[in-house]
């Protein structure tokens, strides 16, 4: 049941994510495109050069333009109390020394310090001896693999935020791919216990199946045709994989054992808050001063469920192994 649940609310915020992409009510407005038509034809071409942090950002004269105006246009329809629209399928954000979307950026750039923080901490020389011979749990390698692509893939989400470009969309979107894929990976090396060396056939296998997925992926999104729906659908049924898998880890060890540790529910508990991180896209609106929409506080909400998924990463090793960490 709480797998149906968990679909309805994916494909529901789906469907949002798909009106937001095709509506461009905004931009199909007549005094819209008659701003930019005049802005353009009298700045652009008498003196077309902006200021270097514009430049800096590879903001163009036009695209300066069609900035200005969705601002001028969304100004005068707040004073005519009329609704703000979107443009390009985008929410008319107000910009910060040529970053489009200033909140989204600095909410990805947050997600990252939990990532970076823990590859530090299992990179150390000065880490403790996770990976145990005796105690025959050979997880770090695959800690150290998840955070290093967490890290990538808020980067390239700071990147698309500060400049949506067709290279940067893409460049976010597969790294979003790669990300859920690994979390997958990781899951079942965990929760089957597939990084015992009497496993290594099965772990082979496995990993060959999921390079080889990402690769078709990324090729069909590149070579044939970019799909949002598809990439959309692709993620959404490896991350219900991936949360299926934890919440069968947490009932499993849990309930099932001789010891009942609150340790065990930590990996359940994340799945429903990101879940409900990811519900804030249903409750779509306007960016608040111009600036915070949905879709940052997506970002935001995702920050602490991110260092709590770390450090359980670290208590779970610590009671595999024997291990004393520094939580």
């Amino acid at each position: 049941m709480r797998m149906k649940v968990d679909l309805g609310i994916v494909l529901v915020v789906f469907a949002v994510l798909c009106g937001r992409a095709a509506a461009s009510v905004g931009d199909r407005l007549p005094e819209f495109r008659d701003c930019v038509s005049r802005c353009v034809a009298s700045v652009c071409e008498t003196s077309p050069q902006l200021p270097l942090y514009l430049t800096v950002f590879a903001w163009t004269c036009p695209q300066n333009c069609d900035y200005e105006c969705q601002r001028t246009i969304t100004a005068e329809r707040i004073a005519a109390n009329k609704e703000v629209v979107q443009f390009h399928g985008k929410w008319p954000f107000k910009r910060f020394l040529g970053i489009q979307e200033p909140a989204s950026v600095i909410f990805s750039m947050l997600n990252f310090v939990p990532h970076y923080r823990t590859y530090k901490y299992f990179t150390s020389p000065l880490s403790p001896p996770i990976d145990d011979v005796h105690a025959g749990f050979y997880m770090k390698k695959y800690y150290v693999l998840v955070t290093i692509v967490g890290m990538n893939a808020w980067v390239w989400s700071s990147v698309f935020h500060c400049r949506d470009f067709k290279l940067t969309e893409r460049l976010d979107y597969f790294s979003a791919g790669i990300t859920v894929m690994t979390g997958f990976y990781f899951a079942v090396v965990r929760v089957f216990r597939l990084d015992r060396p009497a496993k290594k056939p099965l772990r082979r296998l496995l990993t060959i199946a999921c390079v080889l997925s990402v690769l078709s992926h990324i090729s069909y999104l590149s070579f044939v045709r970019f799909s949002y729906t598809y990439n959309m659908a692709a993620n959404v049924v490896v991350g219900l994989l991936q949360n299926a898998l934890w919440i069968y880890f947490s009932i499993k060890t849990y309930f099932f054992s001789e010891k009942r540790e609150t340790r065990a529910l930590v990996p359940l508990f994340n799945v429903l808050l990101l879940s409900a991180a990811m519900s804030l896209e249903l409750f779509d609106f306007s960016p608040f001063l111009d600036t915070i929409d949905a879709h940052s506080l997506w970002h935001a909400a995702t920050v602490l469920p991110s260092f709590w998924y770390y450090d359980w990463m670290k208590a779970d090793a610590a009671h595999e192994t024997g291990v004393k960490l520094k939580l």
